[in-house]
């Protein structure tokens, strides 16, 4: 069944042209006049990339401190004993803890959004890794999330860090703030996560990195964006 389109969203539609391919500016601009929803709705940025992730020499994961954060409050977990439990704990952990954590995890108990393990805990971790994996939230040492850090990589994820992977059909989705944010402190996170993103490109990724990219907010209709003037963001 085909899902209905609401009166609030068609009004949306009229103020974005389907057919441009919007500049970063105006981009950010346009999706702002659509803040229409009762919550501060969260901007969200869509990007098909040039990949095939079934090749280990072509997948695109990492992560990425945004300079004005995420206007989300992170839960976050680590898996970690003696020193560095104490460590996390002290940090802002919302929870920590090894054998009864990896026990919740497998009664399907998952209440954090972020989770975190010292190296000598992964062996652990992988008794969980086919639950964890598929929700993105395995750690991996690629997104900081597999560190003897366990303190600033407790902070970072508070802070604003955000960690993205692509998916099976080369599509990478993250979020950049808030519609209530400003439009600078926007920008600078919507750059900071591109320049991320383009460190990561694969080497046996040849043409075009970014195929297409969208910007939208949780309940708008998405915004086209020339994904050259993304590609050119070093």
């Amino acid at each position: 069944m085909a899902k209905k389109v609401t009166k609030r969203f068609k009004e949306l539609l009229k103020k974005v042209d389907i057919e441009k391919k919007y500049s970063i500016d105006e981009a950010l601009s346009t999706v702002k006049s659509l803040a229409s929803a009762k919550f501060d709705e969260t901007v969200e940025i869509a990007l098909k990339l040039n990949v095939d992730p079934r090749h280990s020499d072509q997948m695109v994961r990492g992560s990425v401190i945004l300079p004005s954060g995420t206007g989300k409050s992170v839960r976050v977990a680590v898996i970690a004993k003696d020193a560095k439990a104490d460590e996390a704990k002290t940090a802002g952990a919302d929870i920590v803890g090894t054998d009864e954590l990896i026990a919740d995890i497998q009664a399907g108990k998952i209440d954090f959004d972020v989770l975190i393990a010292t190296p000598n805990m992964m062996g652990l971790v992988g008794k969980v890794g086919r639950i964890l994996g598929p929700k993105g939230i395995m750690p991996n040492p690629k997104t900081g999330t597999v560190t003897m850090d366990v303190a600033k990589a407790v902070e970072n994820n508070k802070g604003g860090q955000v960690n993205f992977r692509v998916d099976k059909q080369g599509n990478i989705h993250a979020r950049i703030g808030k519609a209530s944010f400003d439009k600078s402190s926007l920008e600078d996170n919507f750059n900071a996560f591109l320049r991320a993103l383009n460190k990561q490109k694969p080497a046996a990724s040849k043409g075009k990195y970014i195929k297409t990219a969208a910007l939208s907010l949780t309940m708008s209709p998405s915004v086209n964006m020339d994904s050259q003037e993304l590609m050119d963001l070093k």
